[in-house]
């Protein structure tokens, strides 16, 4: 990979260097877009305008405002959240140049002086984890580019982890957010759900999906989180002592089956937390895979036939789901939007039982645990292996039997997801053959902020530093 400049990657190096005069607005987006050029190989992003960037860091600095918030630091957001500002496709064919009004995210982002730095790369529709788009062309992950960095939200994750841009936003339905950050070797947030509106984004499942932020470290999740939850007045400088955290460790399920190195770095990451003074509680939570498994298509594929729709009649009225599904060109993507406007779509019944009976189960589930355990959250590897080879779609190597990636992949981060907890990755270390792992806390509904908190700690015991 080409060198890295060196520019602040932090938004308080950022800040600090706008403040002290040591940067302006421009010279650093001056730096960015030479970076993003000399790495365009990466295929980080969908859509960008280098000249409307300059242009905007030149307004920055006129206003003198560079370095109040996120005045003047350019973010990456996935290409299926609308900023009003660059077109938001979804990375589908059939949306192309799609400019709406802003997402409610977006504009709390825009309001606070963020820039858009750009629309990342994304797996066509978010219906997949690899970011092999045959729209839009795969992303390659910059720690070894002949693999997949994950998805739906790649490209952001590139992005950030390439050094091109501080930070971004994605969205996550079943782990887009997390395994992206895991598989690049940087931080991403799932919040609980509903904890930020999802207006403005294309969707796959209002029961499941929301924006989450990724960037280099846990503070400047907090940042943007407390931002897109429209509470910037609440403090984000809780320090959690590790003495006082208290994790489980479910190993049935969640430890089940791990890549080798995944299994390594994941047990010296629990060694060191319980030597840094981190209680350490082995309970499994009962029947998880189960319960997951019983809800999570049922909800997503049936609730996609109806939100889409929904979207498209709002957003983007002269196109309809046919013509999305007839334009689909990834072969993953089109053969389920086949099916499912043919004859596999979800049966009514079979949905309200997954939505009405089975989830509502599985959130008793996880907080009958965090109760009769007394933790504060839970911690497993947020991917049960490394970044697969590019090309990897249907399936992929582990443990010496080729198993369907995407089941695979999402594997641990599912059942968090459709139970509409918290839950964020953080990077342990890299594999013999470089590649990052990310472990991932899920906590209570609704604890957020004290989730955040606890991840900063952790992230001191880890001290992740390294870059491509």
């Amino acid at each position: 990979m080409a060198e890295r400049k060196d520019v602040p990657f932090t938004f308080e190096a950022l800040q600090s260097a706008f403040k002290s005069g040591e940067l302006t607005c421009e010279s650093y987006i001056d730096a960015v877009i030479e970076r993003a050029e000399s790495l365009i190989h990466l295929n980080a992003f969908i859509t960008f305008d280098w000249e409307m960037l300059r242009k905007a860091a030149k307004d920055v600095d006129l206003s003198g405002k560079a370095g109040d918030g996120l005045s003047g630091i350019p973010l990456c957001f996935k290409d299926n959240i609308q900023t009003g500002v660059l077109a938001a496709s979804a990375a589908t064919k059939a949306l192309a140049g799609n400019i709406s009004s802003a997402s409610v995210v977006a504009e709390r982002l825009l309001s606070n002086g963020a820039l858009v730095g750009g629309m990342g790369n994304m797996h066509e529709l978010a219906f997949g984890i690899t970011t092999n788009n045959a729209y839009s062309s795969a992303a390659k992950n910059p720690w070894n580019t002949t693999r997949i960095p994950g998805g739906s939200s790649g490209g952001v994750a590139v992005a950030i982890a390439a050094g091109i841009m501080p930070a971004g936003i994605g969205t996550d339905t079943g782990g887009s957010v997390r395994l992206p950050s895991a598989l690049c070797g940087i931080v991403g947030f799932r919040p609980s759900m509903n904890r930020y509106s999802s207006e403005g984004i294309v969707p796959v499942s209002h029961t499941r999906d929301t924006a989450g932020p990724m960037a280099n470290t846990v503070k400047d999740c907090r940042i943007l989180d407390a931002i897109m939850a429209g509470k910037e007045d609440s403090a984000i400088d809780e320090v959690v002592s590790l003495s006082t955290i208290k994790l489980g460790v479910p190993r049935a399920y969640f430890f089940e089956n791990l890549d080798p190195e995944v299994a390594r770095l994941s047990e010296d990451a629990l060694n060191k937390l319980s030597d840094a003074g981190v209680t350490l509680v082995d309970a499994d939570i009962p029947n998880v895979g189960d319960l997951d498994e019983a809800c999570s298509f049922p909800i997503v594929l049936h609730e996609f036939m109806q939100d889409l729709p929904a979207y498209l009649a709002t957003h983007a009225p002269h196109i309809s789901i046919q013509d999305i599904a007839e334009n689909a060109l990834s072969p993953d993507v089109s053969g389920l939007m086949a099916s499912l406007l043919s004859d596999g779509a979800i049966p009514e019944s079979v949905y309200r039982e997954a939505v009405n009976v089975v989830r509502p189960k599985l959130q008793q589930t996880y907080a009958d645990y965090f109760s009769e355990q007394g933790v504060d959250a839970v911690i497993f590897p947020t991917s049960i292996l490394p970044a697969a080879p590019i090309g990897d779609d249907e399936t992929v190597e582990l443990n010496g039997e080729r198993l369907p990636t995407f089941p695979t992949f999402i594997h641990n981060t599912d059942p968090g997801s459709n139970a509409g907890i918290p839950g964020i990755s953080l990077p342990i270390g890299l594999t013999r053959d470089g590649l990052p792992v990310g472990i991932e806390i899920d906590g209570p509904f609704d604890s957020d902020e004290r989730l955040l908190s606890i991840a900063e700690a952790l992230e001191s015991v880890f001290n992740f530093t390294q870059r491509p």
